[in-house]
């Protein structure tokens, strides 16, 4: 049981680390590719949504897959997620590179307080969590510690 409390914390932790490493990441990557100044007029080949969630909430996702060509004739295909709904097949719009890395552009248009204020936040609250799930695990195994619970303890019978 000590286990239990100790080790499930620890992998919701790990899994918040993650997370905000990946959103770390993309911020990143898309101010970079609204800084570099580069665009193009890029196509939508295709839009399809994702839900996730259970039968009382359910979100759903919209995708664009967006083909353009860079500057130096370099045809680039990419896939993003949460944009507007109003882009369908066939349009066009303009797209944001970084000439070093043109297959992770953005067709977002350049926000880039809300992006930060969004990934502050966003970063903020999965830290907060994280340093939850650790302060329960250390809270669990040291209440664990203290009244002897746990393996091998002559107190308590194990099946």
């Amino acid at each position: 049981m000590d286990a239990f409390f100790t080790l499930i914390p620890l992998v919701m932790a790990a899994g918040a680390v993650a997370m905000a490493v990946a959103i770390a990441r993309r911020s990143a990557q898309v101010r970079r590719a609204w800084g570099s100044g580069l665009t193009a007029e890029a196509r939508c080949l295709r839009t399809y949504t994702t839900t996730s969630g259970h039968r009382d909430h359910v979100s759903t996702t919209v995708h664009h897959v967006y083909e353009f060509v860079t500057r130096d004739g370099r045809t680039v295909r990419f896939e993003e997620e949460d944009g507007p709904a109003t882009v369908v097949e066939g349009d066009i719009v303009t797209v944001y590179y970084a000439p070093d890395r043109p297959e992770r552009a953005t067709a977002h248009a350049p926000r880039p307080v809300a992006n930060t204020l969004a990934t502050v936040a966003t970063l903020c609250f999965l830290g907060l969590f994280a340093v939850f799930c650790l302060s329960f695990a250390v809270g669990a195994h040291a209440f664990s510690e203290d009244f002897g619970w746990g393996p091998g303890d002559p107190d308590i019978e194990v099946p």
